[in-house]
Formats: C-alpha cells, structure tokens, sequence
C-alpha cells in the first residue's frame, strides 16, 4: 500500500499542473481575444499617445504585424490548451491503472502533432516579432530583443510523443491479443 502512494501523489500533481497551466492558457487567450478588437478600434488613440510621449516624429504603432502576432498566439493558446486536456486525459488512465488504451495512443499522437504546430508557428511569430522590434528601434531606451531559433528540445519531444504514441498503440494491441487468448 505505501509503494502506491508516491505514484498517486505524482499522478495527483500531474493533474493539478496540468490543470493550473490549462487555466493560465485560458487567461492567456481570454486577453488576446479582448486585446485583437481593442487595438483595432483604439487604433487612433494608441497612436496619438505614442506621438504625446515620444514626438510627433514617432511612426504610429505598426497594427498589422501586431495583430498578426496576436493571431498567432492565439492559436499558439488554442494548441497549448488542446495539449494540455490530453495530457489529463492520458494521466487519467494512468490513474485508473489501464493506460495501454488505444485512446491514448491516439492522444499522444495528436500532442505530437500539436507540438509540431507549435514549433513551426514560432517561425512566423519570430519574424512578426522582429518587425516590431525594428519598429521599437526608433524609440531611445527601448530596447527589443526577439531569441530566435532552432528549439532542439521541442523537436525531441515532437520525436518522443510520437515514438511514445506508437509504444502505446503497440502496448494496446498486444493487450486486446492477449485478452483474446485467455
């Protein structure tokens, strides 16, 4: 009995993480999408407090690439909280002691392809990014930096969810044969 209790107790703060990042996604999302129609009908005020503050040398802020930037990580969001549900899901199973189900392998597939996504739409991100930091340039002490680059982490873990997809499907099937032969 004591030997489970650590493995509930990860299994619980797995859940309670997971959770806890759903609903900061959420928040997350919830601001971009209030953000997106804000910016676009304060477009002119925006403006007119960047040239009180800097000068009327200022170049108003540059709405497309920021929109563009919020569309992205809105969908970025969207991705992440999808992620996340999975993974809740699979650690239910866990949880109920039959994680070897042809839904999970379904899942980890699925956060697999997500984690791809989300790796290919920092692409755009970057360059939207770096356009608003050249825009910032022109603005004495503030300065923007964009880390752009290769995630090598997030590549391996794209690998891993779907080799791990594939150890589950594999693990299901063995199993619905093994039930066939008792």
């Amino acid at each position: 009995m004591m030997k489970d209790r650590p493995n509930d107790l990860l299994l619980l703060a797995g859940q309670v993480l997971a959770v806890i990042m759903q609903i900061f996604v959420a928040i997350g999302a919830a601001a971009v999408v209030i953000a997106l129609p804000v910016l676009l009908f304060a477009r002119d005020a925006i403006n007119a407090e960047i040239a009180a503050e800097i000068g009327e040398t200022a170049t108003g802020l540059p709405m497309m690439p920021v929109i563009g930037l919020l569309f992205v990580a809105l969908a970025l969001l969207a991705m992440l909280f999808v992620f996340l549900g999975k993974l809740r899901a699979i650690i239910a199973t866990v949880g109920e002691g039959d994680p070897f189900v042809p839904d999970n392998a379904r899942r980890l597939n699925l956060m697999a392809w997500l984690l791809l996504a989300i790796q290919l739409l920092a692409v755009p991100a970057a360059g939207l990014g770096l356009l608003l930091a050249k825009w910032a340039d022109q603005f004495e002490h503030q300065d923007i930096t964009i880390d752009a680059g290769i995630d090598f982490t997030g590549i391996l873990m794209v690998v891993l969810l779907f080799i791990l997809a594939r150890v589950f499907k594999h693990g299901a099937a063995m199993r619905e044969d093994l039930e066939g032969t008792v």
